[in-house]
């Protein structure tokens, strides 16, 4: 029969070790020891508790021929009771070589049972095999396994690696306003009604991008911080509404200053946080190089398969699907897939077609190089060209060749994706390599076929090249940017740019954008008004600190490193944030919730 126990207090008791720390070197000392319980065994005459805090785990014994009162205390015992406990570690005669306290345990000489606990609707362990909502609405349960705590300290430490760096590098740590003005480029704002100025609104920042650029205006030289920025967009599993960045602004410097301080820190986190030694200088790749060869602007160089391009070899062919693409302004392009004949089976192939489908593409062509042959669908429309195809592709027998005919764009994103799609399926990536690269020269304007305009690719204020400057109101899809991502594994982890520091030029920039000098002033007026009293030269970079500890952690999910992450439709399911807010409080701020029609 189970004694009801009142609940006990810590007075009079102190913790001296975390439960997952107790070790050899402390056998015959009396510790206490405070945490969770992750299970109880009672095994007639002693009882076996797990204790768990943040460091792990801990044996416990309860012996009923030593205390007899102290065992019958400890048979009330259930799965995430908070506990203390005294007495002293001594060597296990069963030993566990799975937990880094297996050699030892506690002899238990009090118990005091600090809180109960219902029955968890979720375990608390790493291999539960919960749904993501589950684990999300009960995040507080979700948070005591050990790879969430990992992931937390992780990310601690990187915070502290981090302000570390920079500070020994002389920036100094601002915090930029989280209440600001509404931006017309970008994402869509997180919009905060004004109570005190009726009809106005602040906007949540999408990054401190203006705020930073007026303090190299202000002088401070050298400027760091952490800070939360939010995009009101669509999720995907890399993305959250409100996220974690590592913003810096740096004056009187260039792309190559902005580089090296980067590579120095970049230097220091790998081998900090995973014991790796990363090379430096980082390799360069100019935007169009990286679309030509992998079709995307964060490519995954840990593998091969760069894309080739067959549109000279198919412009005039009978071919008609490539001959009319090519005709049109589009391209054929296509990858190699070594080996992928013997790989593939045709029903897997034919699984590629509806793949790349979802990337705008029509459809696959595609033929099998065997015996010095081509053999599948495509083979009799491209006899004619089979040896300069086997040239560009550099194919040998049993590889697989792929094409994609279409606009630039569609091929790039097709081809682009297909070839990481086939190197994770087949087990092409290796583990633990890291291949960084920094992105240069990107366009600094993309048109927009829905506005009927042209739009920044990164944003208004950043520095075209100088040999660009002519075209950027006659022919702005020419102009290159002076910006810069360093891409880590096929990953964007961070991206910056050189700004524009003199009030004409980003005068023209706004013209190209589309914007009156009036509208220009109206939302950016604070910005060229500053920048009439001398400017410095300036730029800057900024990380996606959520990403960075995703990789160190070989976290698949984004919300994994996040302690209090939003679903994909930007909701909170432990709080059940966004909420309806009543009449009065609407009131407050000015706003009326019109219903939406049925």
């Amino acid at each position: 029969m189970l004694v009801e126990v009142e609940m006990d207090n810590l007075k009079g008791i102190k913790r001296t070790s975390y439960a997952g720390l107790i070790n050899e070197k402390q056998v015959g000392q009396e510790v206490v020891l405070m945490g969770w319980i992750q299970r109880s065994r009672n095994l007639g005459s002693l009882i076996f508790a797990d204790i768990r805090d943040r460091e792990g785990l801990a044996q416990i014994v309860f012996d009923s021929e030593l205390n007899s009162d102290l065992f019958e205390k400890a048979k009330n015992l259930k799965s995430e009771y908070v506990v203390a406990v005294k007495g002293k570690i001594r060597e296990r005669s069963s030993k566990n070589p799975n937990i880094k306290t297996g050699n030892v345990e506690l002899l238990a000489d009090e118990l005091r049972i600090l809180s109960k606990a219902e029955v968890p609707p979720i375990y608390v362990k790493d291999d539960d095999n919960v749904s993501e909502n589950m684990r999300l609405k009960y995040r507080t349960l979700d948070l005591r396994k050990p790879f969430m705590q990992n992931n937390l300290k992780t990310r601690s430490k990187l915070y502290k690696l981090t302000r570390d760096f920079f500070y020994e590098e002389g920036f100094i740590e601002v915090e930029t306003p989280i209440l600001t003005k509404p931006t017309p480029e970008g994402a869509r704002d997180y919009l905060v009604p004004s109570r005190v100025n009726p009809g106005k609104f602040y906007a949540l920042p999408q990054s401190p991008q203006l705020m930073k650029q007026l303090l190299m205006v202000s002088g401070l030289d050298k400027y760091i911080q952490i800070t939360k920025c939010f995009r009101d967009e669509d999720l995907r599993f890399n993305r959250q509404p409100e996220f974690t960045q590592i913003d810096m602004e740096l004056s009187f410097i260039d792309e190559e200053d902005i580089f090296a301080v980067n590579e120095r820190y970049l230097k220091k986190i790998f081998k900090e946080m995973i014991g790796v030694d990363i090379k430096t200088p980082i390799r360069r790749m100019p935007y169009k190089e990286a679309m030509t060869k992998y079709g995307s602007d964060k490519p995954d160089l840990r593998f091969e398969m760069e894309l080739k391009d067959f549109s000279e070899v198919f412009k005039n062919s009978e071919f008609k699907v490539f001959a009319d693409t090519i005709s049109t302004g589009g391209s054929v392009r296509g990858i190699c897939v070594k080996n992928g004949a013997n790989l593939l089976a045709r029903k897997a192939v034919d699984k590629l077609s509806d793949f790349v489908k979802t990337y705008g593409a029509k459809g696959l062509a595609w033929v099998k190089y065997v015996d010095g042959d081509f053999s599948g669908p495509a083979a009799k429309f491209i006899d004619k060209e089979k040896d300069e195809v086997i040239s560009i592709a550099k194919a040998e027998d049993g590889d697989l060749i792929l094409f994609v005919a279409d606009s630039d764009k569609v091929v790039f994103d097709s081809l682009g994706n297909l070839r990481v799609h086939l190197a994770k399926e087949l087990n092409l990536i290796p583990e633990d390599v890291y291949e960084l690269v920094w992105i240069t020269e990107f366009p600094l304007f993309e048109y927009d076929d829905e506005e009927k305009r042209y739009v920044a690719v990164h944003h208004p204020f950043t520095h075209p090249f100088d040999e660009d400057l002519e075209y950027m109101l006659t022919d702005p899809k020419r102009v290159r940017a002076r910006a810069y991502d360093i891409v880590i594994n096929g990953d964007e982890m961070g991206g910056g740019s050189i700004r524009i520091s003199d009030q004409e030029m980003q005068k023209i920039a706004f013209k190209a954008l589309g914007f009156s000098e009036e509208d220009a002033q109206n939302k950016f007026g604070f910005l060229l008004d500053a920048f009439k009293y001398g400017v410095p030269p300036h730029g800057g970079l900024a990380y996606g600190l959520d990403r960075l500890v995703m990789l160190f952690t070989k976290s698949e999910n984004l919300r994994d490193v996040i302690a209090f992450p939003k679903t994909q439709s930007a909701s909170c399911l432990m709080t059940g944030a966004p909420t309806e807010l009543s009449q009065a409080q609407l009131g407050e701020v000015h706003i009326k919730v019109l219903e939406d029609d049925k």
